[in-house]
C-alpha cells in the first residue's frame, strides 16, 4: 500500500470497497463511466471507507462477437473471484449493458458481501427530421426500409447519427433498461436509480450516493442474500410483465434466481404475464414514449405504485428501507406514459410462454410487440439451418415464401450459436417487404435483442444443436402456434419424426480448447437460465473465505 501512496491513515480501521468497474473505451454505454467511478469513490470517501477500483471484462453489445451471452458467465466468474480473492469488505457493481447487470450480480450472489449496483442509465432519446427516435427499434425498422429501397443510404447514415446522441444504454425498453429496473426492483440498487438518464447530473449524484450507502451497508452486513429473495424474483416479474420487458429477462432472471437458491421457472413468467398487463407506454411494446419520457414521469417508483395490488412490498432494498418506505410520497406524473391498471398498453403481460412438440421445454414470445393477426397462425416452414443460409438468400427474388410462411432458423441456441446470439428477429424477406409485409412467425432457439419488435417465438428448448425438436422440422411442415392457448405444434406424424430423429448427425464440437470449451461443457439450456452448472447455487459446498497464512 506504501508503494501506491497510500498511508495505514488512508485504510486502516475503514471498510475497504471494491469498485468493480465495467468500463471501456469499445463500450458507448459505459463510457461515462471513466468519471463516475470518480464519483462512486467520492461518495465512499464522504462515508469513512477506502475505495480500490477493480476493472472487469466489459461486454458491450453491439461489439462483443459472436455474442455478449457467451461471456455473461465470465463476468460473473469474474466478479465472484474479484470479491473472494481481494480484501474487500462492499463492492459497488457498475453496469447497464445488457449483459452486465446479471452478469455483475450473478457473481455478486455468489461471494456473499454486500453489494450495490450502479446502473449506467438510459441514454438521451434520438430525434431525426422532427421524429423521435428509439435505439434499437428505430435502427431495425429503417433498415428494413433501407432494404425495401424506401430509404437512400444518406437518410440512413443522418438517421444513425440522429439515434445516438448520448452515452448510457438503450432508451427503448430493451434488455439494458429491462434488466437495471429489475436489479432495482430486487433491491440491489438505491430505490428509482435505474430509471435517471445517464447525461442527467442526479445520476452523478446517484453514483456518489451509492459510494456512501455501501459503507453503510457494511456496517450493517446489508448482504445480497437479505435482497434477493423469493418474494424479491416474483416482484421482478411482476415489474417486467408491465414494463413490456426484454425477452431476455427470461434467461437472467431465472439463472439469477437459481444463484440465490430460488425455484424460479418458466411457469412463474406465464402465470405473471397472465394478471399483470404491460402498463409502461415505452417502445417497443408501447407505441410513443422512450426512458427519458419514462423518468420525467416518475420512473420506476411511480410504475411500482400502481402496482401495489401485485407486488409484496415488505421486501427491504439497498436504502435498508422496506419498499412499502421508499414508495411513500411517491406520484406518477404522466398518465399516458405509466399508464393505471385498467387502461394498459396491452391486456396481458409482455411475454407468453409456449410449449408443445416442438418446444417441450418451452420457448417465449413477446406477445405485447407483435402484430395482432399473427397471435393465432398456422403455416409452411421456411428453415434455415445456420444464419450464414439465412443472410445468404434472405434477399433472394425467387425465394419461395409467402406472408403465411413460418421462418424456422436453428443452430442458433446456448451451444448452436454459440452463445444464443441475438439472431431470433429473422429479417422480413426482401419480396415481402416491398409487398408491405412487416410482420411474420419467425421460430428459432436464439434469443432476439430487447428493443426488437414483431412475432418472434424465441429461446426453443431444448435446442436444435443437442437434437431438440426444432432439428427434426422440414421446410413445407407446418407449425401451428396459439399464443392465447400458450400452443406451438410442429404438425407432423410422431412416426415421421421418430425416423427424421433417427437420421440425426451429431454435429462437430464448436470449441475444442479454452472458455469456449469450458462454455460447451457446462452451459444449461435457455428455460434453466444458461447458467454454468456448476456455478449454481447446490451444485456443491459453498466456498469459504480464502485461508490467509
Amino acid at each position: 500500500m506504501s508503494q501506491m501512496g497510500y498511508a495505514a491513515a488512508d485504510y486502516a480501521g475503514k471498510p475497504v470497497i471494491g469498485v468493480i468497474n465495467t468500463w471501456s473505451d469499445l463500450n458507448q454505454c459505459h463510457a461515462h463511466f471513466k468519471q463516475r467511478v470518480d464519483d462512486v469513490k467520492r461518495g465512499v470517501l464522504q462515508a469513512g471507507g477506502f475505495p480500490v477500483e477493480l476493472p472487469a471484462i466489459s461486454l458491450s453489445e453491439s461489439k462483443v462477437k459472436p455474442t455478449t451471452m457467451l461471456y455473461r458467465n465470465f463476468l460473473a466468474m469474474e466478479t465472484e473471484e474479484l470479491i473472494r480473492s481481494h480484501p474487500l469488505d462492499g463492492v459497488v457493481l457498475m453496469g447497464g449493458c445488457d449483459k452486465t447487470t446479471p452478469g455483475l450480480i450473478l457473481g455478486a450472489t455468489s461471494a456473499g458481501v454486500p453489494a450495490i449496483f450502479v446502473p449506467a442509465g438510459p441514454m438521451l432519446r434520438g430525434t431525426w427530421r422532427g421524429k423521435t427516435l428509439g435505439s434499437g427499434s428505430d435502427a431495425f425498422k429503417y433498415w428494413d426500409e433501407r432494404r425495401a429501397g424506401v430509404i437512400s443510404d444518406r437518410d440512413w447514415t443522418d438517421m444513425e447519427s440522429g439515434i445516438a446522441r448520448s452515452y448510457g444504454v438503450c432508451m427503448t425498453m430493451g434488455t439494458a433498461a429491462t434488466m437495471t429496473a429489475l436489479a432495482d426492483m430486487l433491491g440491489m440498487c438505491l430505490p428509482g436509480a435505474s430509471s435517471i438518464p445517464a447525461a442527467d447530473s442526479g445520476h452523478i449524484r446517484m453514483c456518489a450516493a451509492a459510494g456512501r450507502r455501501i459503507v453503510d451497508m457494511v456496517w450493517e452486513d446489508l448482504v445480497p442474500s437479505r435482497l434477493l429473495t423469493e418474494a424479491s424474483f416474483r416482484n421482478a416479474i411482476v415489474v417486467a410483465m408491465s414494463m413490456g420487458c426484454s425477452t431476455n429477462a427470461v434467461i437472467h432472471l431465472v439463472a439469477m434466481a437459481r444463484r440465490a437458491g430460488h425455484a424460479i421457472g418458466l411457469d412463474d413468467f406465464d402465470a405473471a404475464s397472465r394478471k399483470v398487463p404491460v402498463i409502461a407506454n415505452i417502445r417497443p411494446s408501447g407505441d410513443r414514449y422512450l426512458m427519458e419520457d419514462f423518468y420525467y414521469a416518475g420512473g420506476l417508483l411511480a410504475l411500482l405504485t400502481r402496482l401495489r395490488a401485485h407486488l409484496d412490498l415488505a421486501q427491504i432494498n439497498a436504502s435498508g428501507a422496506t419498499w412499502t418506505q421508499s414508495l411513500e410520497g411517491v406520484e406518477v406524473f404522466n398518465d399516458d406514459v405509466i399508464r393505471p391498471l385498467d387502461r394498459p398498453i396491452y391486456a396481458e403481460g409482455a411475454l407468453a410462454v409456449l410449449r408443445g412438440n416442438l418446444a417441450p421445454n418451452g420457448c417465449v414470445m413477446k406477445p405485447s410487440a407483435a402484430a395482432p393477426h399473427l397471435l393465432r397462425h398456422s403455416g409452411p416452414a421456411l428453415v434455415f439451418d445456420d444464419y450464414a443460409s439465412l443472410k445468404a438468400n434472405i434477399d433472394r427474388d425467387d425465394l419461395d415464401v409467402t406472408a403465411d410462411s413460418v421462418l424456422v432458423l436453428r443452430n442458433a441456441g446456448p451451444l448452436g450459436g454459440p452463445g444464443m446470439p441475438e439472431w431470433g428477429m429473422l429479417p422480413i424477406p426482401r419480396k415481402l417487404l416491398r409487398q408491405g409485409v412487416r410482420d411474420m412467425i419467425r421460430i428459432s432457439d436464439a434469443r432476439m435483442s430487447g428493443t426488437s419488435y414483431g412475432a418472434c417465438i424465441l429461446h426453443v428448448a431444448p435446442e436444435s444443436f443437442i437434437g431438440g425438436p426444432l432439428a427434426l422440422v422440414r421446410t413445407g411442415d407446418v407449425i401451428s402456434v396459439d399464443v392465447p392457448a400458450r400452443r406451438i405444434a410442429l404438425e407432423v406424424a410422431d412416426a415421421e419424426l421418430s425416423a427424421r430423429r433417427a437420421a440425426l448427425a451429431t454435429p462437430a464440437p464448436r470449441y475444442e480448447r479454452g472458455y469456449g470449451w469450458m462454455f460447451s461443457q457446462h452451459i444449461r439450456q435457455a428455460d434453466e437460465g444458461c447458467d454454468f452448472d456448476f456455478l449454481e447455487t447446490g451444485f456443491g459446498a459453498p466456498v469459504g473465505e480464502p485461508a490467509i497464512y
